[in-house]
Order: C-alpha cells, then structure tokens, then sequence
C-alpha cells in the first residue's frame, strides 16, 4: 500500500511540475523529472487500477480515489503531456495479440469436445480480444462526473490523431471509447428538453456559445431564436445534467424556406398563428461535444422532435432542413486547380474547359468564361485564373453583373459536388451525408441563401433543402445506406446532369 501510495503522490507532483508549478522538495528528492519515470508512473497508476495483465478475468477491488485521483492529474497535464499519456495506455494497454491467437487456436478443438467446451472456448476470445484499457474506461465511468472526462479525453484523442499520420494504438483506444460512448448515449438514455427564453441562463448562454451553424451576435438574437414561430430543442444527459449535448434550431413557417435572412433576422413577434403554422424548418443542428463525434445524436433529436411538433401542430405536413453547403467552394477552387493543372501539362489553354479534348466535366462553357474575363477586366488573363481568385476573395458578389452571370454555373456545380462526387459511395459533403442517412430527400438548391461572410466563403451562398417525407424516410435511408442511392428531386437531377462528366445521372425523380 504504501508503495502505491508513493506512486501517486511522484505522478502528482510530476504533473505539477511540468505545468510549469514550482518544484517540490519531494518531487526533487524522487526523481521523476525525467519523461521516463513520468511513463513508468502512469503505466504503473494504470495497472494499479485494472490489475496486472497475468490476472485474467480476475479484476481487483479498486477504492475509487485511486481512480479520482488518475482524473484529476491528466486534467492537470499539458496538453503535451495528455498526448504522452494517451500513447502510453493505447500502446501498452491494448489488446494482447499473443492471447488472441492462443485463443483462437483453441477453437477447433473445442469444436470437436462438445457444445459447451466451444462456447467457453469462444468466451475465452472474446474475452482476449476486449482492450486492457476498456476496464479503465469502466472505472472513470462509475465516477461521479466521469462520463463526462472521458468524453473530454476522447476529445483529446481525436486532437492527437488530426496531428499524427500513422497511430494504429490510438485509432483503436479512440474507437473502443466511441463504442463504450455509444452504448452510454443511446437515444433510450438521452432526455430532451425545449429551451425558451424562460429557460436558466447558463443553459441559454451555453446555446449562445456553442451555435456553430449561424453565429448569435447578441442576447436580442437568441430571444429571437427561442421566441414565438421558433423552437429549439436540445439532447441531455444523466451524466451531463446542465450540458447540451446536441442543439436543434426550428422555425415554424408555412412553406419551406429558401434563404436564411428570412429566419434570423425576422423581427420578434408577440403570438403565433397556429393556423398560419404547417412547415417547420431545421435551421442549425450543432453537436457540441467533439469527444462525441462518431456517435449517433443529431438523427434522433431531429425524430424526436419531428413527433413533438406533430402533436403540438396537427396541421403541421411539411418538414425540411435549410442546411448550409460547407466545403463546397473549397472544392471548386479544387477543380479548376485540376483544370490549371491538366491546362499547364498539355500547353493547351481549351483543357477541361469547354471542347472536344476536354477528359474532365466541364467547370464553365467557353461563353461564361468570356463573360468573367469581360466583366472582370481581366481578358488578358486565363478565365478560371480570374474565376478562382474571385471566388478566393469574394470579390465577385460585388458586382451584379458578374452575380447574374455566375449563378447557372454554380447551381450545376454544386448539384455535382452534393449529387454526384462521393467518398467510399456516399455524398462527400457531411451535411448531406447526415441527411441522407436519416432518410432525407435531396430537394433543393437555392440561390443566394445565405448571403452573410460565412455562407459565401463556404458554399458561395447557395443553400439547400434536405425534405423529410415521413412515410419514405425508412426506405430512403436504408437505400442509401444499402445501394448508396440519393433520393433527390428532378432539379437537382437536371442541374446534377447540367454539369456533365461521366457519372451523370440519367432519369428521371422518384418525386
């Protein structure tokens, strides 16, 4: 015991050291300056805590505060440091891949004996094939507060894997911590809650902060978000009382939008109109924990809403995202770079533009691109050079001119990008993979929707509707998720078709 107990108090001290806290005497005394002994502590407060690996399926009893104690120094740790501590456990604590052999080897022996010895033999693997670390998973979860530090610790994860390029150790801690995540967040667990203005004011100040989609600018905006014609909803937890984990803006209209002016700067009314009531729109949804990511959340808020405004609007028969295209100009500015690039190596000025040996999907038509040169001022110029820098710097929604002139090409480029241009068979953008795979139909793209610094720099304005039709949403959903099949409307089929390239769609809308 007392062994242990100088374990903790050199791991404690150390991270106070390295915090840049002044030295103790006793820190100085141990020696545990050095990364090596700081490794050796955490491997060995580790062990400490889920047992050595000779014990098996044997685990000790183990006094909370040793555990408590484990939390409280990685939250003292640099951010440096955390990342020493993660590579540790993912590394040295992982799964044992001489046991897993050892134990899948047995099986078919096992076979042979009897049913009973196959199942235990098939125990046996499962039980090797569980990650020493998960235990310790276990433990910081049956502490006060401790779902929510290990939410935060996968958060840090996901931070050190965006820096490394090859960690196998950490993909699978961060997965095995997702799954265990998962089973803790299931939609049977989370409670939903309608924020108003009435509401307390650290919750209101936590939807103010965490608004990621459209940015509140003042107190004056959130009333207005939570007002009359407005509802926000959000996901809580047992675990997380007072901390939202997913936050769902609506309006309440009677038709479906197509701009978002309309829905955050409308002036705050008194009463609503529940005969003027029918459509509700889905504005921002915003997960606001990223050790979260990866975990189911914003699909059954956006049901369990569904539901609510039904029973609260009976007359309500339309339900639709107006959901910004974020990545959408990066992309373009991507594709004119392969254009460029295809342009240069050919030493031909007509490459991928608009012509016979053009191999890529046309950007623009030669017309169009004359149009920008001639607008721009800048026909000495190659087109796509000037198109690219005007998107770059937003300059081109200065002019009217060059608005009007860019609208049709835009509008088929980004049905390409959400209808076409896939990862691994599914919609490359995020927010329509979202939809998609809730069973949404790809409706609508509208122009100028979102005419604000933010939507031009991300999509250069343009704004979509992903509808929900309840009674298709399951087999929407499943046909994608199956057939990677995007349900989507005639428009942004003709648009999806205006395009051009190889995988262009031919037929017709299910709609």
């Amino acid at each position: 015991m007392l062994k242990g107990t100088l374990h903790w108090q050199r791991l404690k001290i150390y991270a106070h050291n390295i915090s840049g806290l002044q030295n103790s005497a006793d820190g100085a005394e141990s020696g545990v300056s050095s990364p090596s002994m700081f490794t050796a502590t955490i491997s060995q407060m580790v062990t400490e805590i889920i047992g050595p690996k000779e014990a098996g399926l044997k685990k000790p009893t183990i006094p909370e505060g040793k555990t408590r104690h484990l939390c409280d120094v990685y939250n003292s740790l640099s951010t440096e440091d955390k990342a020493t501590f993660l590579r540790v456990v993912s590394q040295q604590f992982g799964t044992d891949h001489d046991e897993v052999l050892k134990a899948a080897e047995g099986l078919p022996q096992a076979k042979e004996k009897s049913e009973g010895a196959l199942l235990k033999a098939e125990e046996r693997l499962q039980a090797a094939l569980v990650p020493r670390y998960h235990d310790l998973f276990v433990q910081i979860g049956r502490l006060e507060g401790g779902v929510k530090h290990l939410v935060d610790m996968r958060a840090d994860t996901l931070d050190l894997l965006s820096s490394v390029k090859d960690s196998a150790e950490l993909r699978s801690f961060s997965s095995c911590l997702r799954e265990m995540l998962s089973h803790w967040f299931s939609a049977g667990l989370l409670h939903l809650q309608r924020i108003t203005w009435e509401s307390s004011c650290d919750i209101l100040q936590k939807i103010s902060e965490y608004e990621a989609v459209h940015p509140m600018r003042n107190w004056s905006d959130l009333k207005r978000r939570v007002g009359p014609y407005r509802r926000c909803f959000i996901f809580t937890h047992s675990t997380m009382p007072r901390e939202p984990m997913v936050v769902l803006h609506t309006a309440l209209t009677n038709q479906i939008s197509d701009n978002i002016q309309t829905i955050v700067s409308t002036p705050i009314l008194d009463e609503e109109d529940v005969d003027n009531i029918n459509t509700a729109i889905f504005y921002s949804i915003t997960s606001t924990q990223k050790g979260l990511q990866g975990v189911e959340l914003g699909n059954y808020l956006i049901k369990r809403v569904v539901r609510e405004l039904q029973a609260e609007f009976p007359k309500m028969t339309q339900f639709s995202s107006l959901s910004p295209i974020p990545g959408f100009r990066d992309w373009l500015v991507g594709e004119i770079n392969k254009v460029l690039g295809s342009t240069e190596s050919s030493s031909s000025e007509d490459s991928g533009v608009d012509g016979p040996s053009s191999t890529a999907p046309t950007l623009l038509t030669s017309a169009e691109l004359q149009k920008v040169a001639e607008i721009a001022g800048k026909e000495d110029v190659s087109p796509l050079v000037t198109l690219k820098k005007l998107l770059q710097t937003n300059q081109w929604m200065g002019a009217e001119s060059m608005v009007e002139v860019l609208k049709d090409p835009l509008m088929r480029l980004c049905a390409r990008y959400l209808y076409l241009e896939k990862r691994r068979g599914y919609a490359v953008n995020p927010v329509a993979n979202f939809h998609l795979r809730n069973g949404a139909v790809l409706w609508r793209l509208n122009w100028q929707a979102d005419t604000g610094p933010r939507g031009i720099s991300q999509s250069c304005g343009v704004m979509v509707n992903y509808r929900y039709f309840l009674g298709d949403t399951m087999r929407n959903s499943q046909r994608y998720m199956e057939e990677q099949h995007i349900e989507a409307s005639q428009q942004v089929i003709d648009l999806a078709q205006a395009a051009g390239g190889a995988d262009s769609p031919a037929g017709k809308s299910n709609l």
